[in-house]
Parts: structure tokens; C-alpha cells; sequence
């Protein structure tokens, strides 16, 4: 796929969906705490229940001062909530005594906390910060496969890459939305429903399940 189809995909993908609920949709530490409830769990339970946390302590020394039980009965029924509260605690440790209560502005760092991977870590980057990067989820993952960005073969570093390399900087922001929404409604991970999709005519119709 060359870029000047990608760029009329974005296009055509901004009037399809509203993602203004997507940018700046918390500071960097709800960010990157939501990122790691969300692991293994729907949206829809994630950001309930770090809404809730954060009601609670929204800075890692809030967090500090409640127990792990404390926690994990907050985050409730997040998958793995005791091991999640668990890890939270230590995120927050770190931030407080080698951050000075802050989550830091860098990838590298961001991916030195406990259960902070490429994906968790973009997103703080992208939601928080503004930077112009790709977090890489399920469904960027299953987009760019099927519409043959990336390859079926490539994790999700090799997806991030590829992506970078074909969308302009100024468009990277865009991606993650466009496709989570994108992916829920149309493109899903069990199916693409290519009969109600506006982007069709560009896509190869990778249709079968991606093997994740």
C-alpha cells in the first residue's frame, strides 16, 4: 500500500467516526494505569473502573497510600485485578521515587516500568503527550494485516514500524482511533463485515481470522 491511499483511508475513516472523545482523554498517569487494567479486559470495564481509582488516588503517592487489597477491590472485576494491583503499586513506587511522582515523556522509560510494553507506553505517548505515535493494539494489528500494511507474520514492533513508514508524522495520532473504531464496528477480529465497510475497495480482503 502506498501512502497516498493510506492518507484517502484516514480520510475517509474521520468522517465515518467522531474520536474526539479519544484525544486528551486523561493525564499521563490515568493514561498509563487504564493501559495496564486494560490488558485482557473490555474497554468497557477498563475505564469504569480507573475512573474509579482515580476518584481515589490519581497520583502514584495517592496510590501509595492504599493497600493492594485496597486497590485490587477498586479495579474489580478487571481481569487479573490482584495481580494488576499488585503491579500498580510498584509502577507507582518507581514514579514516585525515581520520577519524582511524574510518568516520564519517554518510550524507553515508559517500557522500564513493570507490565509496560510498546503498546501501553504509545498510548501515554499519544493520548497524554501528544506525540505523534502508533499504539499498537488488536485491532491496529488486524487492520494492517488485512489491508496489507503489515504482514501476517509481523508482531506488533514490526506492525508499529511499518505503520510509521507509510503515515506521515502528522497523521500518526489518528491511527489508533480510527482503527479501534473501525475494528469494533467492521473490521473484528472474528470477522470483517467487508459488505458494510466504506474503506473496501482499498483493502486485498484478508477476511480469515489473523492467527494472534
Amino acid at each position: 500500500m502506498d501512502q497516498k491511499t493510506i492518507l484517502r483511508i484516514i480520510d475517509i475513516l474521520q468522517k465515518e467516526y467522531d474520536i474526539s472523545g479519544y484525544s486528551n482523554r486523561g493525564d499521563a498517569f490515568e493514561i498509563l494505569i487504564g493501559t495496564v487494567l486494560s490488558q485482557r479486559t473490555k474497554d468497557e470495564v477498563t475505564w469504569v473502573r480507573n475512573k474509579e481509582l482515580m476518584k481515589k488516588a490519581n497520583t502514584p503517592q495517592k496510590i501509595l497510600k492504599l493497600t493492594e487489597k485496597e486497590i485490587a477491590e477498586i479495579i474489580y472485576p478487571v481481569g487479573f485485578y490482584k495481580q494488576k494491583a499488585s503491579r500498580i503499586k510498584e509502577i507507582s513506587r518507581i514514579l514516585v521515587e525515581k520520577y519524582g511522582d511524574k510518568v516520564p515523556n519517554n518510550r524507553e522509560e515508559l517500557m522500564g516500568l513493570p507490565g509496560v510494553g510498546g503498546k501501553t507506553a504509545d498510548c501515554v505517548m499519544c493520548f497524554s503527550y501528544g506525540e505523534q505515535v502508533i499504539p499498537v493494539d488488536v485491532h491496529v494489528e488486524v487492520m494492517s494485516k488485512r489491508l496489507g500494511i503489515a504482514d501476517w507474520k509481523d508482531k506488533p514492533e514490526i506492525v508499529r514500524k511499518k505503520l510509521h513508514e507509510i503515515i506521515p508524522k502528522n497523521k500518526r495520532n489518528l491511527i489508533n482511533s480510527l482503527f479501534v473504531e473501525h475494528g469494533k464496528r467492521i473490521c473484528t477480529t472474528r470477522r470483517a463485515y467487508c459488505e458494510k465497510c466504506a474503506i473496501e475497495k482499498y483493502c486485498p480482503k484478508y477476511t480469515k481470522p489473523i492467527p494472534l
